[in-house]
């Protein structure tokens, strides 16, 4: 039987509750998650809150108080889904894990899995939003150069990638980036599809990127041209 483990953070459940009342008001799915994920501005940076491993029984973990940039992504998800807090944590469940199976085989790991395994939650719109200047590449996940694994207990996959070069004249391509678009920071290690992810806002004339910053120690907000200077460019995920 699977486990279930809650850290509330700095929220009480009624607070939880009245955060979902009020992001159900708001129609557009883009603006739902910027109000959603303005909420968690300032929560403490938190790497592996999610144990786990192939073989052994997974627990459900919703951590309010502390997050990664993956996890940040999935609170966001599926509050964004959520009128109450019991649909909240069984919407965590469809976000983070493959036909709705809780264990570490069935959890979605890359990002890239949310297009193939969410893909009624989700679309890949990186090509059409950059257009001739999209490079796609194929990767095999989760094998590393050396042939070794990221994640044991997890079958490698073949995988076409399409991304957005960062530093292309005159910003191409950025201004149909829209607020609530998920964006992965695409890798060039072998093995993987990005290198950290976050949450694209428009403040005024400029693009924001919405993250859980390891450097930071915290969610917050950074400006995203200049996040993305010296790192190879965009996957983006837009919800439907």
């Amino acid at each position: 039987m699977n486990r279930y483990h809650s850290v509330p953070g700095r929220w009480s459940r009624t607070e939880v509750g009245r955060l979902l009342a009020g992001a159900a008001g708001i129609s557009s799915p883009g603006m739902r998650i910027e109000f959603i994920s303005r909420q968690f501005l300032g929560v403490p940076y938190q790497a592996s809150t999610l144990a786990g491993r192939a073989g052994a029984d997974e627990v459900l973990t919703i951590d309010l108080g502390g997050m990664d940039c993956f996890t940040f992504l999935d609170y966001v998800e599926a509050m964004r889904h959520s009128a109450s807090v019991t649909a909240f944590r069984e919407n965590l469940i469809g976000t983070r894990y493959r036909s709705g199976t809780i264990s570490f085989a069935a959890r979605n790991h890359f990002f890239t899995d949310w297009r193939e395994f969410n893909a009624d939650r989700v679309e890949d719109v990186t090509a059409q939003v950059g257009g001739t200047a999209a490079v796609s590449v194929s990767r095999t996940l989760n094998r590393k150069q050396d042939g070794t694994l990221f994640l044991d207990g997890i079958e490698p996959v073949e995988r076409l990638l399409t991304y957005i070069p960062s530093g292309l004249p005159d910003n191409r391509g950025m201004d149909l980036l829209q607020t609530g678009d998920y964006a992965g920071i695409f890798s060039a290690e072998p093995g993987l599809d990005v290198s950290h992810v976050g949450i694209l806002v428009r403040d005024g004339g400029s693009l924001v990127l919405r993250h859980a910053s390891h450097r930071q120690g915290k969610v917050i907000d950074e400006d995203l041209a200049g996040y993305l200077s010296g790192r190879p460019g965009l996957i983006i995920l837009r919800p439907r």
